[in-house]
């Protein structure tokens, strides 16, 4: 069902920012963080109805502050909202186009709509939206010594049964390709490899790059360079003996269209920088085109993980979703974290995300942005 009777006024709007400490210090390609921040959002409409969503605020990674996005949310966002009401995300959704950019913002109110949409209709998304019960996740390895790399590895396979991993890249040439051959020796045959550069390298580097990880063993190679969607990446993906997964040069639908275009067979569609809505749309159009979707890391808390599954229980995804991070984490802000076994998780039949959260307690640890 993708209507609604009528529109309901926002009679709450509440913005959190919280702050998780990590069990051990997290090199990504751009920083290095101890914890990961959060900005989280409920809205609740005149029926009663509540929906809940959150954004990991990393500056380099949404162009944002907790405080930025906070201030934007309360002066630029809110206001548009609390006037149009809310009767269907979409519909709201194409309301906050009339502001330009502010991507992370327009996510994170399109998810926490999601939410209130599946709290309408009393049923999960991943039900309304005809998706499956079981969700297979990967485990992102991030950048350490070889050796560091593979014990993580084998650690998580042996306590999670995850049956794919990704690798960080963008530590050197040598040296990635000693992380991923370090991994494969370490949790064996039986578990599918692909690489993140996160952009690291000249992208005249990118096709012996990419051919260097695959025979590594790697089944794909994300953002092995800075890409964009012309004829350099088109000659790049039909080289490249497995899928270039595309992530951070696509910025928006129509991103996603023109990679398409261009021979992209993998796209990084993340409900935690995009939205529900529009990661919907590149999954729909990737279907279209013959290629396929993954449910993307954002950096997400247990929250932010059972908003994304929502999306990655759809059919069409061309890798487990990298929606694990939160495991990383010390603790979390809801009352039920996902349960990872063989490598997959099993959705609950509660509606909302927002029923997972113990709110009372969120306004106690309240951080002023």
């Amino acid at each position: 069902m993708d209507t609604a009777d009528c529109c309901e006024r926002i009679v709450r709007w509440e913005v959190f920012v919280r702050r998780l400490a990590y069990h051990r210090e997290v090199r990504w390609s751009d920083m290095v963080e101890s914890a990961a921040q959060f900005v989280v959002l409920r809205i609740e409409t005149e029926s009663g109805g509540v929906g809940a969503a959150e954004v990991a605020v990393k500056p380099t990674w949404v162009g944002a502050t907790a405080s930025s996005l906070v201030a934007t949310l309360r002066e630029v966002f809110e206001p548009i909202v609390k006037k149009v009401g809310l009767s269907h995300p979409r519909q709201l959704r194409d309301a906050l186009e009339v502001i330009p950019g502010n991507t992370v913002a327009k996510a994170l109110i399109d998810n926490a709509c999601w939410d209130w949409e599946a709290a309408r209709q009393r049923q999960p998304l991943w039900r309304l939206w005809g998706g499956r019960p079981v969700v297979e996740l990967s485990w992102a390895v991030t950048r350490q010594a070889p050796q560091a790399m593979a014990r993580e590895a084998a650690e998580m396979v042996d306590a999670y049964g995850f049956r794919n991993l990704k690798v960080k890249g963008g530590q050197g040439l040598n040296v990635d390709r000693a992380a991923v051959a370090a991994v494969r020796q370490a949790v064996g045959e039986g578990v599918r490899l692909y690489v993140d550069a996160n952009g690291s390298y000249p992208f005249g580097e990118a096709e012996p790059y990419v051919r260097a990880m695959a025979e590594e063993g790697a089944h794909a190679v994300e953002d092995p360079a800075p890409l964009s969607p012309d004829g350099a990446f088109e000659r790049l993906q039909c080289a490249s003996g497995v899928p270039v997964l595309v992530d951070f040069g696509m910025t928006s639908v129509r991103d996603a269209a023109l990679f398409l275009e261009r021979g992209a067979r993998i796209l990084s569609a993340k409900p935690g920088r995009f939205g529900l809505s529009d990661a919907r749309a590149m999954r729909n159009l990737a279907d279209r085109a013959g290629a396929g979707t993954v449910a993307g890391l954002m950096g997400e808390s247990a929250l932010g993980t059972w908003c994304g599954l929502q999306f990655a229980a759809l059919e069409g995804q061309a890798l487990p979703a990298e929606l694990s991070w939160f495991l990383s984490m010390r603790e979390q802000y809801v009352t039920l974290v996902p349960r990872i076994e063989k490598g997959r998780v099993v959705l609950p039949e509660t509606p909302t995300v927002a029923e997972l959260v113990d709110w009372d307690a969120m306004r106690e640890f309240e951080e002023q942005a």
